[in-house]
């Protein structure tokens, strides 16, 4: 079993959480208050987890300042106060960012006995293997 230290155990609950109203936000139409809240609290969480400094090294790299400015103006635009118009920022700059851990996931629930098989049915999985190739997410 993984041990975690104090501070990341509190950063897996501030990522947690940021996750939950992030999505809580969007299933109440896009409510700026909850998705204000889970951006400020996903990022705060992830922080905690990987350490400020690989945080700041992990989104300021040369190769992701595209995704990173994509992800961050994102934050900034709904905390302004235009959800839809952010969240479809965040999302984008997450795809960008998050696009190497794609394939391990998507190997990982392979091996899930149920998601496993419902991930190789026809029509899924042609889409599955393309996002599974790190190349071609976006």
């Amino acid at each position: 079993m993984i041990s975690l230290s104090d501070s990341q155990k509190i950063g897996m609950g501030l990522t947690g959480f940021g996750v939950f109203f992030l999505f809580f936000g969007m299933i109440l139409f896009f409510d700026k208050a909850l998705l204000a809240i889970g951006n400020i609290l996903f990022v705060a969480g992830l922080s905690f987890v990987i350490g400020l400094e690989r945080t700041f090294r992990f989104f300021f790299q040369k190769h992701k300042m595209k995704a990173t400015g994509f992800f961050l103006g994102g934050v900034l635009v709904v905390l302004i106060g235009w959800p839809v118009i952010g969240m479809v920022l965040e999302i984008y700059g997450f795809f960008l960012l998050f696009r190497g851990f794609f394939p391990v996931v998507i190997g990982f629930i392979r091996r899930i006995p149920i998601l496993g098989s419902l991930l190789n049915l026809p029509g899924i999985s042609s889409f599955v293997d393309k996002a599974g190739d790190s190349g071609n997410m976006v």
